[in-house]
């Protein structure tokens, strides 16, 4: 017996949360963006409205306005969309707990053995779209199919609000006709490739030749191919069994170029905040650090240094971070942005094998006392209610 997988989309999903707290502005053309004073001058998303405009994301608002000299721009509010997902995940864990989710506005959700109780798998696909669309305000795109795969490319054939079956007996005459490039995990490159040996659909693809693919494409081409196929047996993963967390980390462009000793302790102070709360989140210390380091040329340079202590210690990932910045940055040079990202992470409750007497010890938890209590005191009242003091007043972007 076929499995039953959903893929659940929401729909322009920034834009659709904004415009909760905005209804006056539901048919007027909307993106989400950052800001051009902080160079960050692109589209995050936008309203079907804009995109009848031909407004796509990641094209800089320079570009967009041109496009519709009406767009209404507002700003981001991730903490929102976190929030929004979370809702969104209760409502999938009533069907069924074998949820996995693909990003933070889309989840696969094996509803096989769901049928008995929801009945159909589109019968299950529409009640959910009701339900979010009730309690929450967002519409939905989901497809319903017997494999991975599929399901995706459901959620991505009629937009917005819709639901769409692909199943053993359809799949050929809905899927085949399209682009190669709309199969999901086919990027331009490949596609480009395909193409340029006369492989232009899906259905091309399919039927293709096995030995001509793999001289094409390598190993790749044959899962692309069997795809295609409809031969995709990935399981959707239990929503307490996702794959662990593998690194943490946070960048910001600043609003200016940097380059004093000053300006920098000031940015690596925000994002080893930033990602020493992520880690003490998920429960994770961290025994590496590294770092990115983008020119006004836009040349990045990658370095990382292992600790003897694992850590999720703001104070210890920021002196670990300076150190690597000090180490390779050229002297006087100046700096557009700054990654940090904690990695080689293991559980918080691994032991660290420190004497009670040892005072670096001792140190360490009254480090992680008063961190938590932050943690504690930003949950409740949000990222701007307290933070270093290095940071309040800044002028190079981090924004409070």
């Amino acid at each position: 017996m076929d499995k039953v997988i959903l893929h659940c989309d929401v729909n322009s999903f920034y834009a659709s949360v904004e415009l909760l707290e905005h209804p006056d502005l539901a048919d007027k053309p909307v993106a989400v963006s950052g800001s051009s004073d902080n160079r960050h001058g692109i589209i995050l998303a936008k309203n079907e409205a804009a995109k009848r405009y031909g407004i796509v994301t990641a094209e800089t608002i320079w570009q967009a306005t041109k496009k519709c000299p009406g767009l209404v721009l507002l700003p981001p509010h991730h903490r929102k969309y976190r929030e929004f997902s979370v809702k969104l995940n209760k409502i999938y864990h009533q069907y069924t707990n074998l949820i996995e989710p693909f990003s933070v506005d889309e989840s696969w959700l094996d509803v096989t053995a769901s049928r008995k109780l929801f009945g159909s798998g589109e019968d299950i696909a529409n009640t959910i779209r009701e339900r979010v669309r009730h309690e929450l305000g967002l519409s939905l795109s989901i497809g319903v199919s017997f494999n991975k795969i599929f399901a995706k490319m459901g959620s991505e054939y009629r937009k917005p609000d819709a639901t769409t079956v692909i199943t053993r007996e359809n799949y050929k005459r809905l899927l085949w006709p399209l682009s190669v490039n709309q199969l999901f995990f086919v990027g331009y490159a490949t596609s480009e490739k395909l193409k340029s040996c006369g492989i232009m659909t899906i259905g091309d693809l399919a039927n293709s030749n096995e030995m001509k693919i793999k001289e094409l494409l390598g190993n790749q081409g044959l899962v692309l191919r069997s795809y295609a196929r409809g031969e995709d047996n990935s399981a959707v993963k239990d929503f307490d069994q996702r794959d662990k967390i593998k690194s943490v980390g946070n960048g910001m462009t600043f609003r200016r170029n940097i380059s004093s000793r000053e300006d920098i302790s000031i940015g690596l102070s925000h994002l080893a905040g930033t990602v020493a709360g992520r880690l003490r989140k998920y429960g994770l210390k961290a025994y590496g650090v590294k770092v990115d380091i983008k020119d006004p040329n836009f040349k990045v340079i990658s370095r990382q240094t292992q600790l003897d202590t694992a850590t999720n210690l703001a104070e210890e990932i920021r002196k670990t971070a300076l150190d690597i910045v000090k180490k390779y940055r050229s002297e006087g040079s100046e700096i557009r942005l700054l990654t940090v990202t904690a990695i080689n992470l293991v559980d918080e409750k691994e032991s660290e094998q420190l004497s009670i007497f040892d005072n670096f010890g001792k140190s360490r938890r009254k480090s992680e006392s008063l961190e938590r209590t932050m943690d504690e005191i930003k949950n409740k009242f949000g990222n701007e209610a307290i933070d270093y003091a290095n940071i309040i007043g800044n002028d190079i972007g981090i924004d409070y």
